[in-house]
């Protein structure tokens, strides 16, 4: 992953203090890109905290020591190793961005292997169901919304908010539908512009556990957020958002920031471990600082922060955040944030979609790695201390993350922890037909089971992947192909015209608008394809 930040002022001052995060949490993300921010002065003469290991054999075996901040209260030894009482179901995860939940078509999602569906009532209201109608387990995903209620489309059968069954549409009028008609409920929470799921049908939701991000909150903090479907587990995807090391590879000019031959040695520093996660300081070797603080946090969400005090003294936050949800084998959904209370005046010329699409774009760019990745852990099924070569220069986060797998895997459904491992017992269902992925655009064009190259429903697919799930991204590809549609129609009747005309001036001016037409209808084409269309690297196009 390769989205950078800019959290850049003129003249600044890192400051060597963390942030107070309770419930912050935090990945490797760049922090220079011109567009989202302001670039940093280093003017700290900071003493390295954390020496790199540059020998490959050392490097390969990570310190494992105590790290400040242990929570031993909830963890038991087996072994030689710590395990952590968890259950995977207790937690919250993030299910979608509030401003790109349908207001007039439910949503078909997954947590693991557990089929959801969100939708809004008539006042507006959320509601969560299990995504299956108790008559024959239709896909209520797949259905509509009429009056507020949400309707099974096999047989008519409608539900309102707290599950209850309202409506069978085959039974006598003078018949009460029985109480036990209904559907599972889940709880879900609104929180700082994210939909949150509690998963649990025996627990009660614990509040102390949804995640609240302090500089969200913050007075003038603005955010760019995107979401995205992902082919490889969740695992694989925080692995790479939490991998500073590959960003001048693999994302090599992706934003005029990431460059190759800054690939280099990096610090670090564990300064937290508990059962709910990490966290710790990080930067580059040659700067010889740690100006970046990631913090990662049960069960899915990750943060990297950085504070900076420009030439008045003024202080500023910036974070990239990352909230991952497992939505089955080799599958994942991520909401991507990055924001701060200072924004670089050229960022704002540039259209939102244009940050969505370049965000796609480097998921891309990462994308047959990764499922390649995810592939070798399902065929070898060994602990990825067996396969992996971690270096304490690059990889701490990563050999931190799988360690915490070891302690907490035991409840999940699955897991490849570093040094233990529970693969899935069964095999991953491939629908052929998948349910909710083009709820996003409702009953607009195309339509469910649309065919064609943009619309096949296929998660190494752009638009399925974002642009269904985005309100402002699909807007954007509607408008520019019905431009591109009037462009192109335009300049075809001007060119009619223009062979019609016995005048020479009129000709010319004729053939002139024409072209001026096919222009823009080239343009709004390639606007169309930078938001719908995969990114291929040079060097393997054929």
């Amino acid at each position: 992953m390769a989205l950078s930040l800019s959290p850049c002022l003129p003249q600044t001052t890192y400051l060597s203090k963390p942030l107070s995060t309770s419930k912050l949490t935090t990945t490797s993300v760049s922090f220079n890109n011109p567009l989202l921010g302001f670039k940093p002065v280093n003017l700290r003469n900071n003493q390295v905290r954390c020496h790199a290991v540059t020998d490959l054999k050392s490097a390969s075996s990570l310190d494992q020591s105590k790290g400040e901040g242990d929570d031993r209260s909830e963890e038991e030894s087996k072994g030689d190793r710590i395990v952590a009482d968890y259950n995977w179901t207790e937690e919250w995860y993030p299910l979608y961005l509030t401003k790109d939940v349908p207001d007039d078509a439910p949503l078909g999602l997954t947590v693991f292997d557990q089929q959801l569906v969100l939708y809004k009532d008539g006042n507006g209201v959320l509601h969560c169901y299990q995504d299956r109608c108790p008559h024959r387990l239709a896909k209520l995903s797949e259905g509509q919304l009429i009056d507020g209620r949400l309707e099974c489309l096999y047989h008519g059968w409608q539900f309102e908010g707290n599950g209850k069954c309202v409506k069978i549409p085959q039974i006598p009028a003078d018949a009460k539908i029985p109480r036990s008609v209904c559907v599972k409920t889940y709880d879900v929470k609104e929180s700082q512009g994210v939909v949150w799921v509690w998963m649990s049908q025996t627990t009660p939701p614990n509040p102390e556990k949804l995640p609240w991000f302090e500089n969200f909150a913050r007075p003038g903090f603005q955010d760019t957020s995107t979401i995205h479907e992902l082919p490889y587990d969740h695992s694989i995807l925080l692995e790479n958002l939490m991998d500073p090391a590959h960003i001048p590879i693999s994302h090599d000019r992706t934003d005029w920031t990431a460059k190759r031959e800054d690939a280099q040695a990096l610090l670090f520093e564990v300064t937290e471990r508990t059962h709910r996660g990490f966290a710790g300081w990080w930067g580059k070797e040659k700067d010889g600082s740690m100006p970046n603080f990631l913090r990662f946090d049960a069960p899915c969400v990750l943060q990297n922060n950085r504070e900076l005090v420009d030439k008045d003294g003024e202080k500023h936050y910036f974070t990239g955040l990352f909230l991952c949800r497992p939505t089955g084998q080799g599958k994942s959904m991520l909401i991507v944030r990055f924001g701060g209370t200072k924004r670089s005046p050229l960022a704002k010329l540039f259209p939102k979609w244009y940050f969505h699409q370049n965000a796609s774009k480097v998921f891309e760019q990462d994308m047959g790695f990764l499922s390649s990745q995810n592939e070798v852990l399902m065929k070898e099924k060994v602990p990825t201390k067996e396969l992996y070569i971690n270096l304490k220069s690059s990889d701490t986060w990563v050999a931190e993350y799988r360690k915490w797998m070891d302690k907490v895997g035991h409840g999940m459904p699955y897991y490849f922890g570093h040094s233990t491992l529970s693969p899935p017992k069964l095999p991953a269902v491939v629908e052929h037909a998948p349910a909710g992925l083009i709820a996003g655009v409702s009953a607009s064009s195309p339509a469910k089971g649309g065919i064609g190259t943009m619309h096949a429903p296929n998660l190494a697919n752009r638009y399925f992947r974002h642009v269904i799930h985005c309100k402002g991204c699909s807007s954007v590809v509607k408008a520019f192909t019905a431009w591109k549609n009037g462009l192109s129609a335009a300049a075809l009747v001007l060119t009619a015209l223009a062979i019609l005309a016995s005048s020479r001036q009129w000709k010319t001016f004729l053939l002139l608008s024409a072209t001026l037409c096919l222009g823009g209808a080239y343009a709004c084409s390639t606007a169309v394809a930078m938001n719908t269309t995969n990114f291929i690297r040079v060097h393997r196009r054929l």
